[in-house]
């Protein structure tokens, strides 16, 4: 009798589990996902729809990790639901804004990341992203406001940088380009899009095509020889645009379609 009383007493007293914060919850997996633990985001997320998560702060939780995973339509579906609720959240908007751009659908993104860099706090990706959507409309004297907040916000970030050398390239200034290329490296050496960039437009200034690298493959070279006949063809120089995309048909091990259409429509001109 006395064991029984000590054991309904211990139990009695034993502390309650405290359900999940799901506020906190969801807040954390956005944070998580924005650092790139994605395995960490999932796991927030699934606890916080088990504790009955909903509305606006999933929207959100979710948008976010569905963008750091790289699935930008869900995230752009997201974020559409989560803005109904929250249309001056800065960062949401310009989430979804390159989410759209990603996606090529140009007037949303103009319109999210137009109104991303009207709030004050807008950052410099939101800007960047709008001098992109800007250059694939041809709206230079945009472009170049764009990436000249994004450069004043991010000085020492390399994207603004190479973005304006690849719109100054669109525009036929292969020269500036250069220079700006050149920058954008220096910034990020490690940036494979700044680097090919700049491969680019020196292939297109030089007096030679570009050589194959120690170790580099085929295709990789067929590529980078294709990319040069594009910048000889757009400068007008026929002959080396030619050359290039024959090296660049011969170079790869198999039958590298896009030079070879590229060398077909140069013999029509």
């Amino acid at each position: 009798m006395i064991l029984s009383l000590l054991v309904s007493a211990a139990v009695a007293n034993a502390p309650v589990a405290r359900p999940p914060d799901v506020h906190a919850l969801l807040a954390g997996a956005s944070h998580a996902a924005r650092v790139h633990r994605l395995e960490q985001a999932n796991l927030m997320v699934a606890r916080a729809v088990s504790a009955g998560a909903s509305g606006p702060e999933l929207n959100h939780a979710m948008a976010d990790l569905a963008y750091a995973s790289g699935r930008y339509e869900e995230a752009l579906a997201s974020y559409d639901a989560y803005l109904k609720a929250a249309p001056q959240d800065a960062l949401a908007l310009e989430f979804a804004g390159i989410a759209a751009l990603k996606l090529g659908k140009l007037e949303r993104a103009s319109s999210l990341l137009g109104q991303a860099t009207a709030r004050p706090n807008a950052g410099w990706r939101a800007w960047n992203a709008l001098g992109a959507v800007s250059d694939l409309n041809a709206d230079w004297a945009k472009a170049d406001d764009c990436y000249d907040h994004a450069w004043r916000l991010a000085p020492k970030e390399a994207g603004p940088v190479n973005n304006r050398g690849w719109s100054l390239l669109l525009r036929g200034d292969w020269k500036a380009a250069l220079e700006l290329f050149e920058q954008a490296t220096a910034l990020d050496p490690k940036s494979k899009r700044a680097a090919n960039n700049l491969d680019l437009a020196r292939a297109a200034l030089a007096a030679e095509l570009p050589h194959r690298e120690p170790g580099e493959s085929a295709s990789s070279w067929a590529a980078r020889l294709n990319d040069a006949g594009l910048a000889a063809a757009i400068l007008g120089d026929k002959a080396r645009a030619t050359a290039a995309f024959t090296q660049a048909v011969d170079a790869s091990g198999t039958w590298y379609a896009r030079a070879a259409n590229n060398l077909e429509a140069m013999g029509k001109q």
